[in-house]
């Protein structure tokens, strides 16, 4: 019998993720599959439950939450045989929008459970930075500076808190001066920001590299180069149709390595902090085992 762990993050979706446990665990179990969830109460203890999970056999790591439960879970299963399902149930689930996972909960938890039971799974690539796995976006500039700052405010709560940072860090806007390596060819450059996209979606539902597949061995890396405040607020908007490849100020390059160099500046992946620059992204095909996603 598949032995399967789930991890449930304890604030995703305000609490819902916790509210769908029981029904969660019946839909594995009526599958014939084991299941039984990871007593985690923060995410460091998740990653380690989970990693301790994979090492003692479990077939596979039920993500219910949102892209920070997934991208806690992916540190456990990336490079494994064992498997990741997701049971959205946060805020953004971009990475459910990548892969055609069921938005409804229930719904994602049972063609999970029909996948390992008959054993179907896709493969996909995932992004290595230093010793951290990811599946999503990893990005750097405005929209990391974005995330320092909400994460280190008290007040206000929730996505006013993300919507206070905005507007603290478009006041002080400036282009970074960024070296950007793609698989060896180096130069130096005025950006916003950068986005290296194993999916094209990130921050719940902003396209920002639209042309990015998870199963192609190599990265979409969108470039926005040095703006204004009031170019950067009318192109945001774009952003939800991937419409903003198209103004001239953003390229959009592919490569399987991408080395990042700029002073005091954080690279979030996943919505997760992951590492400061300088750092090198990797594409590693094949890293992941999905399943209850559609087939390509």
């Amino acid at each position: 019998m598949t032995d399967v762990a789930v991890l449930v993050s304890p604030t995703a979706g305000r609490g819902r993720a916790g509210v769908l446990t029981d029904d969660v665990l019946a839909a594995f179990r009526a599958a014939g599959l084991s299941a039984r969830v990871l007593p985690a109460t923060t995410g460091a203890e998740g990653e380690r439950q989970a990693a301790e999970a994979v090492a003692a056999g479990a077939g596979a790591i039920v993500a219910v939450g949102g892209d920070g439960t997934v991208h806690a879970a992916v540190q456990a299963v990336a490079g494994t045989s064992a498997a990741l399902a997701v049971v959205p149930a946060g805020t953004g689930n971009d990475f459910v929008r990548a892969l055609s996972i069921p938005t409804d909960a229930l719904a994602a938890a049972r063609a999970a459970a029909e996948d390992l039971s008959t054993g179907t799974h896709r493969t996909i690539d995932a992004g290595r930075t230093g010793d951290r796995w990811w599946a999503t976006v990893l990005c750097c500039g405005f929209d990391s500076a974005v995330s320092d700052r909400a994460n280190r405010l008290r007040w206000p709560k929730g996505r006013r808190r993300y919507d206070v940072a905005v507007l603290a860090e478009l006041a002080r806007l400036r282009p970074l001066e960024l070296t950007l390596v793609l698989d060896g060819a180096a130069r130096t450059l005025p950006i916003t920001m950068v986005a290296v996209g194993n999916t094209p979606w990130y921050g719940g539902g902003m396209k920002v590299c639209p042309g990015a597949d998870p199963t192609d061995g190599l990265f979409d890396v969108t470039v926005v180069g040095a703006t204004s405040r009031l170019e950067l607020m009318r192109t945001k908007p774009r952003l939800t149709a991937g419409t903003h490849i198209e103004h001239p100020t953003v390229s959009v390059h592919r490569a399987v390595r991408v080395e990042l160099s700029s002073p005091d500046v954080t690279t979030y992946a996943d919505g997760e902090p992951v590492a400061p620059l300088p750092s090198v992204a990797e594409c590693i095909p094949g890293a992941l085992r999905i399943v209850g996603s559609a087939r390509a």
